[in-house]
């Protein structure tokens, strides 16, 4: 009798425990939004790993400094300042010289500058040392007969596949949109929107390196080549009323990228980051026209605080919001959205 009842006991027990511990989930859920969480969690894991294996033997101050070049090395800030005046001789929209968005991504500007590039240092390092150790049958030995140059160019069309793929999956899976959706949040596009991103976006890009890990014994992307990746992003986010004619169909120009973040209709098309075979391979390509040019641009509903949705923009206040935002379980976001579309009609 004594044994039944303990049974009863230890099953009564076990029961209370787990509907204890699903409330605590559920009341977690309801202060944090969890998946967020988790891929934040991830990131800690991957670079544990790669802090204890010393970066595979990578040179971390290396790896940083080359970061640096191609995103604010001297090539880069040349690009970037010969664009910004650009914008102001052939703008797809006027704006003022300091638009609040403008200043909105100075901000974005120096977090990449400072925080984020060391953290997308240790991130990359890890990440490569993980595929190389723990999944070596993915790398590729010396092959001979196959030309060098012939090895880079496919690691630099592969590696744009792979961001392609990314950047899909950031707007399709709806934990990775809620770090996404900040870059898309600018209303005054600049070629300093390319820096609008959250620092955990990266994390998903990751799988950029992938084409690079696999071939490394048959070639890498050099510095030069990856500056010129990054000035051909930043050129598509720019606010030049620009397309490339025929060679449009090649290569992202500002014209078809800022479709992407066209304020009406859909926003998971023109994903290419410097090619558009990737968007007319899989029919999400939508070619610019005359309409497009100057579309308007931002998030539907603001479901994101944005520094025009009121009066004063707050910059200090709504970085850091922005920042936050991920975290924030879907209901208060809700909040937020409902405020932000009675705040549109406020912001000049």
């Amino acid at each position: 009798m004594s044994l039944t009842v303990e049974a009863r006991f230890d099953r009564a027990s076990e029961r209370a425990g787990s509907r204890d511990a699903s409330s605590a989930t559920r009341s977690l859920g309801t202060r944090v939004y969890l998946p967020a969480c988790a891929i934040t969690a991830a990131a800690a894991a991957l670079i544990a790993i790669g802090w204890s294996t010393r970066w595979g033997g990578a040179d971390f101050t290396g790896t940083l400094t080359s970061l640096r070049v191609v995103v604010i090395g001297p090539a880069t800030l040349v690009i970037l300042s010969l664009l910004l005046i650009a914008e102001r001789l052939w703008p797809a929209q006027r704006r003022p010289i300091f638009a609040r968005g403008y200043r909105h991504d100075v901000l974005y500007t120096i977090l990449n500058a400072t925080l984020t590039l060391p953290f997308v240092a240790a991130l990359s390092l890890s990440f490569a040392e993980v595929v190389r150790h723990r999944l070596h049958w993915l790398t590729f030995p010396r092959v001979g007969w196959l030309p060098h140059g012939l090895a880079i160019a496919v690691i630099f069309v592969a590696m744009d596949g792979c961001n392609w793929a990314a950047h899909l999956a950031n707007h399709r899976v709806q934990a990775l949109w809620r770090f996404h959706e900040l870059h898309h949040s600018q209303e005054d596009m600049s070629v300093l929107t390319v820096f609008r991103t959250h620092p955990f976006v990266h994390i998903v890009y990751l799988v950029a390196l992938v084409p690079g890990v696999v071939l490394i014994a048959n070639g890498g992307l050099s510095t030069t080549l990856l500056v010129a990746y990054a000035g051909e992003v930043a050129l598509a986010h720019s606010n030049l009323r620009l397309s490339f004619g025929p060679l449009g169909r090649i290569l992202v120009s500002p014209n078809y990228h800022r479709i992407h973040h066209r304020l009406e209709g859909r926003q998971d098309v023109n994903l290419g980051f410097a090619l558009t075979i990737w968007d007319q391979l899989f029919k999400t390509a939508v070619m610019p026209t005359r309409d497009t040019v100057a579309i308007a641009t931002g998030l539907p509903g603001r479901p994101l605080r944005v520094e025009h949705g009121a009066p004063r923009p707050h910059h200090l206040a709504v970085f850091v919001a922005q920042l936050v935002a991920p975290f924030r379980p879907l209901d208060d976001l809700d909040d937020v959205s409902n405020r932000g579309a009675d705040a549109r009609t406020f912001s000049p």
